[in-house]
């Protein structure tokens, strides 16, 4: 009997095996695995190997596989998951964030599997409404929409928009198990990264999980310890081989768009208030057209004026004008982004009543005649502070927005200068992200002219 070739990654243990697994958590062992557990193990093993002699080698390794698959324990109460409420489809946030990619990035299983090991090396803490240095937030959707390198925090009733489904045989590591509960989206609702088969009866697998206290690695019932069946597996959309081509027959063309949404998805997911998936989207597919200047902090599921500009944008790169050109998307606005049919965003594009654009991602860049150069969003920020927070303020002032100033604007950020932006936002009919109270390019540029 050739022996089964096992799928691992840096095991922590010496064993993952039921008995060795079940004897770190301090459960108490079928008595088989007797009171010390491993010595059991090896009598056992030695009277597996004996009736091997006598059945013959072919028959040997059959006999040790059952000392082990038949005789998982039952799901210890030890080990049934805390509860994990989580957020929803959110940007990304934080110190430590950086701008989106133009795409949904291709990624490869390696470095799925090396991104869900930093936040399990981190011990990262389990929470629903808090974000982790690289922008992704701390719970389960969080961690698989970090480790997938999506543009935006996903939850469990979106994240299959960013797979295909699969089938229990076809799992590999990178891949996911899904289970989200529409009727009651916070009880039960959980998402994990598979990490690999611990042995070939299949029953085991390592997980890669965001779960209370803290981010944990560690061989798992399959699907899961509770609400097994309802569990999903599906793989990531752009995942790619080591020589960058595309994985399985079911992965799409690069279009930052899931299969299930090419159909249009109406004009009321899009405009002013709105906040679904499908907004996220559609800056995703504008950011690959050449609209990425337009977005200063990536792509999100709150619509905002950046949305409008980059769909106008791309909008008069087809010639259209008047009412087709308005910057909220239609039927065929969509079928275009989504089918990557037309003509691309030209570099000098700007909408009408739209500033050029300064930098990328709210860099350092070049200013309009008459107005300072926007120094950058990090410079406007809890903590923040230097000279750009006074200037901000003064000119706040001037306008008519120093209204929430109890003393005079200085160089320390404060939640006077935030409310005062938010003001002047207001004021130019944004509204959501786009007035959030954090100074961006468009924001400095409306506000020094």
């Amino acid at each position: 009997m050739e022996t089964p070739v096992f799928e691992e990654f840096e095991p922590q243990r010496g064993c993952d095996c039921p008995g060795c697994v079940h004897g770190y958590h301090g459960v108490p062992l079928p008595s088989l695995f007797g009171p010390a557990g491993r010595p059991a193990v090896r009598k056992a093993l030695a009277l597996a190997a004996a009736a091997g002699t006598v059945l013959g080698v072919g028959h040997a390794a059959p006999a040790v596989a059952a000392a082990h698959a038949p005789l998982r324990p039952g799901t210890p109460a030890e080990d049934d998951p805390p509860a994990t409420p989580q957020g929803r489809t959110a940007p990304l946030h934080g110190s430590g964030w950086m701008p989106a990619p133009a795409l949904v990035p291709t990624t490869t299983r390696a470095q799925i599997i090396n991104r869900a090991k930093k936040w399990v090396s981190a011990q990262v803490p389990y929470s629903m409404d808090k974000y982790w240095s690289d922008g992704y937030r701390q719970d389960c959707s969080g961690f698989v929409s970090m480790a997938w390198n999506l543009g935006t925090n996903e939850w469990t009733g979106s994240l299959d928009r960013f797979g295909v489904r699969i089938a229990k045989d076809d799992l590999q590591p990178g891949d996911m198990l899904l289970f989200h509960n529409p009727a009651n989206p916070e009880k039960g609702s959980h998402v994990v990264i598979f990490g690999g088969w611990t042995d070939y009866t299949h029953t085991y697998y390592i997980a890669y999980e965001q779960t209370p206290p803290v981010a944990r690695r560690q061989s798992t019932p399959y699907a899961y310890w509770v609400n097994s069946g309802r569990y999903v597996p599906y793989r990531y959309k752009h995942i790619v081989d080591s020589k960058g081509g595309t994985q399985g027959k079911d992965a799409p063309v690069p279009v930052n768009l899931p299969a299930s949404s090419v159909r249009y998805p109406g004009a009321a997911s899009f405009g002013p208030g709105a906040d679904n998936v499908h907004v996220t989207e559609l800056g995703g597919l504008l950011v690959s057209r050449g609209g990425a200047r337009f977005y200063t902090r990536g792509p999100g599921p709150r619509w905002s004026e950046a949305d409008r500009r980059a769909t106008q944008a791309f909008q008069r790169a087809q010639g259209w004008t008047g009412r087709d050109a308005d910057g909220l998307p239609g039927p065929t606005t969509w079928q275009y982004l989504a089918r990557k049919r037309g003509r691309d965003i030209p570099p000098s594009a700007t909408p009408a009543g739209a500033a050029a654009p300064v930098g990328a991602a709210g860099a350092p860049g070049a200013s309009s005649p008459g107005v300072p150069g926007y120094p950058g969003p990090s410079k406007f920020r809890p903590g923040a502070n230097n000279p750009y927070v006074t200037l901000l303020g003064r000119q706040l002032v001037r306008k008519g927005f120093g209204a929430h100033y109890t003393g005079g604007p200085g160089p320390r950020w404060s939640e006077a200068d935030r409310r005062n932006v938010e003001a002047f936002q207001r004021s130019q009919g944004w509204r959501g992200a786009a007035a959030d109270g954090y100074p961006g390019p468009e924001t400095w540029r409306r506000l020094f002219s």
